[in-house]
């Protein structure tokens, strides 16, 4: 399938009827699977098309497509944010381009945002017409968190997309520890890091929410220091709310996921709010913390099974860093972790591509859907 812009405002035009294209610009989308353009149409009401490169990609665009559509007037009345529209579909062979509605703002790279929760831009907030101080960044982040989890499961299951037990979503990471292990080519350190959190059934005591999935910087359009919407909803499904901290962890600044969780939680207290659970459980962060740095191991299995050499060097470069970052500190018990709310280096998972394995088994973020009980843990 063409990706120029002008095929992909064509797209637009087949996709939506009564469209017609006068302007179309790029789109900052993952350039490894999807090409992406915003279209202007006559009226000046902008669409984004984004076209699949791979029939891989082309699934997870209809999943996404299916998503949108399953939010209805009322499951958006209850968002804090913006949720594309879904507006039109085209086929080409294998692979289906969508249209859906714009919302209007930019992604910014995770310090961006961590700068911007830690000292807000006086500017962005000059013209709102309140006398009560806007809330934070982290604290937008946070009410996004708490209102995307508490979310009906039914808007998930009956749409036909998959839901998980927390025993599940333990032995789906299980198997991701596996497969880095078999590569040998990661850090003992490491592997016993990650051992430890995965066999300690403590941690894995949750209620499964609605989540995103794939949550990460670039899914966040952002604009005068507010969160206007979401995207990139093609991995919703059942399972570890943690799932949806992960990505904080980029941040040099570790105040940001403590912030985010902060908000999170009270979010969750209050009243008026449908919360997802009364309080978050006390292990959220570590899950999140070890969902970060798997990432890490997925984008080396990733290049091992693609035989794809550059892939593994920076896969391998990234976890020996993260080596050195998570070492016991002099004077530490051996083995000992980190304690919660300790300034502990951030996970480094810039990659020039998401760490989401084309070639790993079929499931949100890659992951192997297991079946079994439920089982709250």
């Amino acid at each position: 399938m063409s990706t120029s812009l002008e095929h992909l405002a064509a797209v637009a035009a087949a996709g939506v009827p009564g469209l017609a294209p006068v302007a179309v610009g790029p789109s900052p989308d993952d350039d490894a699977d999807f090409r992406s353009a915003v279209v202007v149409d006559a009226t000046g009401r902008h669409w984004r098309v984004r076209s699949p490169l791979s029939p891989e990609a082309s699934v997870r665009l209809e999943t996404e497509h299916l998503v949108l559509r399953s939010f209805t007037p009322a499951v958006r009345s209850r968002l804090p944010f913006l949720v594309p529209t879904a507006a039109g579909c085209v086929a080409h062979g294998d692979l289906h381009a969508f249209v859906h509605s714009h919302i209007e703002g930019a992604p910014l790279d995770i310090d961006a945002l961590a700068r911007m929760a830690a000292e807000p831009d006086p500017e962005h907030h000059r013209h709102v017409p309140s006398a009560d101080p806007p809330p934070t960044l982290a604290v937008q982040l946070g009410r996004l968190l708490a209102a995307i989890h508490a979310l009906p499961p039914a808007l998930v299951l009956d749409a036909d997309l998959p839901g998980y037990t927390a025993e599940q979503c333990r032995l789906r990471r299980l198997t991701e520890l596996r497969r880095a292990a078999d590569t040998q080519r990661v850090p003992a350190a490491l592997l016993h890091r990650w051992e430890r959190v995965l066999t300690d059934r403590a941690v894995w005591r949750f209620q499964p929410r609605v989540v995103h999935g794939d949550l990460q910087e670039d899914d966040l359009v952002i604009s005068r220091g507010r969160v206007r919407g979401v995207t990139g909803w093609t991995d919703l499904h059942v399972g570890d709310p943690a799932e949806d901290f992960a990505w904080l962890f980029a941040a040099r600044d570790a105040r940001l996921a403590e912030g985010v969780l902060e908000a999170y939680a009270a979010a969750c207290r209050r009243t008026s709010f449908q919360a997802p659970d009364r309080e978050p459980d006390p292990h959220l962060l570590d899950r999140a913390r070890l969902d970060a740095e798997l990432a890490l191991a997925q984008w080396l299995v990733r290049g091992v099974d693609r035989g794809a050499q550059d892939l593994v060097a920076d896969a391998e470069q990234m976890l020996a860093t993260l080596e050195q970052d998570v070492a016991p500190r002099p004077g530490a018990a051996p083995g000992a972790a980190v304690p919660e709310g300790s300034p502990e280096p951030p996970v480094q998972t810039g990659a020039p591509e998401r760490p989401d394995p084309a070639g790993a088994p079929e499931g949100p973020a890659g992951r192997t859907p297991q079946a079994g009980p439920e089982d709250p843990a």
